[in-house]
């Protein structure tokens, strides 16, 4: 704030009694006494018009400021982005302007009320008012001018900002209003959202934004120490069994000799869809010899193609064979027999070491890697080789099923203690790195049928989740840093829509990257002896959906029962809300703002108790969506008189 004492407007000469009295050398002592009052009543009547006029520019001064600061926050931090002013910032600094200091207060006039954009975006206001005087009026002030100058600005202390997003599979859908996918318009917001704040921060001001893309996972893994991780862990997969039986084949030797017609390679090149198989086959003649031997002609027309995937992903490369007439004669010749054993899959939880992911040392984070395990194709004579590959998911540490929402022990529930710093020597507080390949769940079939039973002995191939789509990682979460324009446009570019949504998992992931005392204290903590603020953007596109069959932080739910089974008195959603609450209520217990964004859907009452009153918000759109992330920019600034 800025204004200038009150100053009388037009001082006049002394009058002609003054100057009569001052000449007069008379001993009149009425006349003297006289005298002395005059200056007496100019004192007085001085510092009651001046009072007068102290209290108006007190009062103009609060309302210069309140008009300031009023169109400021309704200017929000978009206009960084966008350069444009919205055109009510006048009208609603206008009007605060004059609920503070309404037009003849205190009997003054000519009241003015200018606002100007400054090259900081910060708004200044200059206010004027004339404030007419009573006695000084008698000696010729006939009112006292006031000035004064205000600005307001927005600014942003040290704030930290975490955004925890949904990117499960209905991020790819379109909503009604909106030409792109939700996860575009998602990208072009918090790129925008991102400009807004970095155009609005003061020099020396840290702000740092963190990135958790969540669905039936998160994707930490490779942001842990090699100490907060197991040695070994259980995994349900399968390995091949000998059953003690055996059984006898024929063995055969079979020749086939050229007859006529052309089998000619297909032509080559991309295409956009991989041409079908036409090849039929048409058996021209069949006869069994007294020894056994069969004997026939077979002809063949059609293509029998096979594909791959271009190069640049734009088509498929087409091979094969195409046949026109093909004819040839075959005899096929018993040799004899073989005896083999009878193998079945022992599905089962089998345990494996994994600290071949681990790094040099137990401070260093993990370092990747594959495992190869005999799983795949059919258990009689011998497997093949899967590659289990860890892609940077996790699974939660020790849990436990929890039957009372309002009284979790922290000390079973570790999933649910954001703080806890795992023990190298203690498993139960390290987490446990996702091996998507061993995946099995006997005895559930492809098509999702079927009743959770193990161990099971079978020869069937039961349910994978990784093969099914039902173990989704998304991309790798981000710790809390400064990031440039190209940082943040590189990093949600990246995100992809995959999986099924546990709301849960996020938020606790969440709060743990963002939480000043937790496993990331050192580098959260405060700096230079500067607060920091700290915000969860949490933004969702649809309402809790876990499946039982998906391989996911809990492991497979119905074979593992961490925190659910199926005998359970509520449904796997429920415990995933549930969780989500007890979460969120820890994370604002460390002085985190948590702000809930639905995006094209409506939110639960999980998630609008968990951000409370003014903290939660439905978008259905685009422009929605970016009147939302406005807002919020706009409240986690620290809208501030600057003059």
């Amino acid at each position: 704030m800025n204004s200038t004492p009150p100053q009388p407007a037009r001082p006049a000469p002394a009058t002609a009694f003054l100057r009569r009295l001052a000449h007069d050398r008379g001993g009149n002592t009425l006349a003297l006494i006289a005298a002395g009052l005059v200056p007496l009543l100019a004192m007085v009547g001085g510092g009651i018009d001046m009072g007068r006029s102290y209290l108006s520019q007190t009062r103009l001064q609060q309302a210069c400021d309140a008009g300031v600061l009023a169109a400021r926050k309704k200017m929000g931090s978009s206009v960084v982005v966008s350069g444009e002013v919205p055109a009510d910032v006048q009208i609603t600094g206008d009007r605060f302007f004059n609920l503070n200091f309404r037009d003849g207060a205190f009997g003054t006039r000519n009241r003015s009320f200018q606002m100007t954009l400054e090259e900081d975006y910060s708004i200044s206001g200059v206010a004027d008012v004339d404030v007419p005087t009573t006695i000084m009026n008698v000696f010729g002030f006939t009112e006292v001018p006031v000035h004064v100058e205000c600005a307001a600005k927005l600014n942003f202390s040290n704030t930290d900002i975490m955004f925890v997003l949904d990117t499960t599979g209905s991020m790819a859908w379109t909503n009604p209003d909106d030409s792109e996918p939700r996860i575009n318009v998602l990208r072009d917001v918090v790129k925008s959202f991102h400009a807004q704040l970095e155009g609005s921060k003061s020099p020396g001001t840290r702000l740092r934004y963190g990135f958790l893309p969540y669905s039936t996972n998160v994707n930490v893994g490779y942001l842990l120490k090699s100490d907060w991780v197991v040695d070994k862990w259980t995994y349900n997969g399968r390995e091949n069994k000998d059953t003690g039986k055996s059984v006898t084949y024929d063995t055969y030797d079979t020749t086939y000799t050229y007859v006529s017609g052309s089998a000619d390679p297909m032509p080559s090149g991309i295409v956009t869809t991989c041409p079908p198989y036409t090849a039929v086959y048409t058996t021209l003649s069949y006869s069994v010899d007294a020894d056994g031997t069969e004997r026939g002609r077979t002809m063949i027309n059609g293509d029998s193609p096979w594909c791959d995937i271009s190069a640049d992903s734009s088509g498929f490369e087409v091979y094969g064979t195409r046949f026109v007439n093909y004819t040839y004669d075959w005899t096929r010749k018993k040799t004899g027999s073989v005896t083999r054993p009878i193998y079945k899959w022992h599905y089962k939880p089998m345990q494996f070491d994994v600290s071949f992911l681990k790094g040099a040392t137990g401070e260093d984070t993990l370092k990747g890697g594959s495992l190869d395990v005999l799983m795949e194709g059919y258990p009689s004579p011998s497997p093949e080789i899967i590659t289990a590959w860890f892609r940077g998911c996790i699974e939660e540490r020790d849990t436990y099923e929890i039957k009372d929402w309002d009284d979790v022990d922290l000390g079973k529930a570790l999933d649910l203690d954001i703080d806890l710093v795992p023990n190298p020597s203690d498993p139960k507080t390290q987490w446990r790195p996702m091996l998507h390949e061993i995946s099995y769940e006997p005895e559930i079939w492809w098509n999702g049928t079927g009743t959770f039973k193990s161990p099971v002995m079978s020869e069937n191939g039961y349910l994978q989740a990784q093969w099914a789509g039902l173990s989704a990682c998304p991309a790798a979460a981000r710790k809390l840093d400064e990031m440039s324009t190209a940082d943040v446009a590189s990093y949600v570019d990246s995100l992809y829509p995959d999986g099924s949504t546990y709301h849960d998992i996020g938020m606790i992931w969440g709060g743990r990257l963002l939480s000043p005392t937790g496993i990331f204290a050192a580098e959260n903590a405060d700096v230079d002896g500067k607060p920091t603020s700290r915000h969860m953007i949490f933004l969702t596109d649809g309402e809790t959906s876990p499946l039982d069959i998906s391989y996911g932080t809990y492991g497979i739910e119905p074979l593992d029962q961490r925190r659910w089974s199926q005998k359970s008195g509520e449904t796997l959603t429920q415990v995933v809300e549930g969780r989500f609450a007890v979460a969120c209520k820890e994370v604002k217990k460390r002085n985190i703002t948590v702000w809930v964004i639905g995006f094209g859907t409506s939110l639960n009452p999980a998630m609008t108790e968990c951000a409370g009153p003014g903290h939660f918000f439905e978008a259905q759109d685009s422009a929605e969506l970016n009147d939302v992330f406005n807002k919020i920019a706009a409240q986690m600034g620290d809208l501030r008189v600057s003059k």
